[in-house]
Parts: C-alpha cells; sequence; structure tokens
C-alpha cells in the first residue's frame, strides 16, 4: 500500500448528529424501578496510597500497613474511595455530558472494605421529577455497594439534576 496524499475529512453536520459513544442517560430515558449494574473493580495499594495522598486522609490505618491499634484486620480503604469510585463507574457509563449536579447524597457504611476486595454497586432509579425550567429533572437512585462475596458493604440514595432530550430530538 503506497501512501499518497490526500485531503483530511472534516466533521460534517450528518457526523455531529451521530450517537456519541459513552453517552450517558438523559431523564427521559429512565424509569422508576429500573436498575442496572456497574462493571466490577478491584481496589489496589495504589488506589489507596494516591487517594490518601491526595486527599490528606493520613490516618494511622490508611498508611501503616503493620498498624497494631487498628479494630479491622487486613488493609482497609477509607469509605470515601469506595464511594468515589462507584461513582466514577456510575459517571463514565449513565450521566457522562448528562449529569448536571449532585444535589444530596445519604450513605451508610456496612462493613469494611480492604485492599485486593472487589466492589460493584446495582444503581436503581427511585424518582423522577421534571423540572419546571430548562428541560431537566430532579433523579433520585439508591445504589448499592457490594465486595467480591456479593456482601454488601456500603449503600447511598443520591439525587442528581439531569439534562434532559434536546428540545425537538426524538427518542433513542
Amino acid at each position: 500500500m503506497t501512501d499518497t496524499p490526500r485531503s483530511l475529512p472534516s466533521l460534517s453536520p450528518q457526523d455531529r448528529a451521530l450517537p456519541r459513544l459513552g453517552q450517558g442517560f438523559v431523564w427521559q430515558d429512565l424509569a422508576v424501578g429500573q436498575r442496572m449494574r456497574t462493571f466490577r473493580r478491584t481496589i489496589t495499594e495504589t488506589d489507596l496510597v494516591n487517594f490518601i495522598g491526595v486527599t490528606g486522609m493520613l490516618e494511622a490505618i490508611f498508611i501503616d500497613a503493620a498498624y497494631e491499634a487498628g479494630a479491622i484486620a487486613g488493609r482497609p480503604v477509607p469509605a470515601a474511595l469506595t464511594y468515589t469510585l462507584i461513582e466514577g463507574f456510575i459517571l463514565q457509563t449513565m450521566i457522562q455530558g448528562t449529569g448536571l449536579a449532585m444535589l444530596e447524597l445519604v450513605q451508610k457504611i456496612h462493613a469494611p472494605v480492604l485492599v485486593g476486595d472487589a466492589i460493584e454497586a446495582v444503581v436503581e432509579v427511585t424518582g423522577i421529577r421534571p423540572t419546571s425550567k430548562g428541560n431537566r429533572a430532579i433523579v433520585d437512585s439508591r445504589i448499592d455497594v457490594f465486595n467480591q462475596h456479593g456482601r454488601c458493604v456500603m449503600h447511598y440514595d443520591a439525587r442528581r439534576l439531569l439534562a434532559g432530550r434536546p428540545e425537538g430530538a426524538a427518542a433513542a
């Protein structure tokens, strides 16, 4: 195959109208009772070290692998790390480009998560309330986080503001 000079394509109006890979749900595409599952992810020592370095959570149980006074056997990670990893999955899939704001979060921790544990979550839409302005809705969801043994280690209820389908756009 020979390289011949040719002009590079430009992004056409038809290309701009193509569905965007990874685009999250607009609120009209969700339904109360709808359930989805995230991918699973193993938490590594590097995750823990990077997280405590960025956040300053320099608590002895997180920075000293041999800390004798800890009440948790193993290498525990902050619950905030578990939460943010799950939120990363949700952002990258469910609300990428459509999530406008996190409005409220109520969280409960049920069990410790350790370095080496694998976490995943089930997201259930529990409420949808269109707003009076701007083709948006307040979407409530319950997120149950599980470890590799299927044990619920955390759950939280989230209230988010989500964008709607652009005016005049048809449903997918």
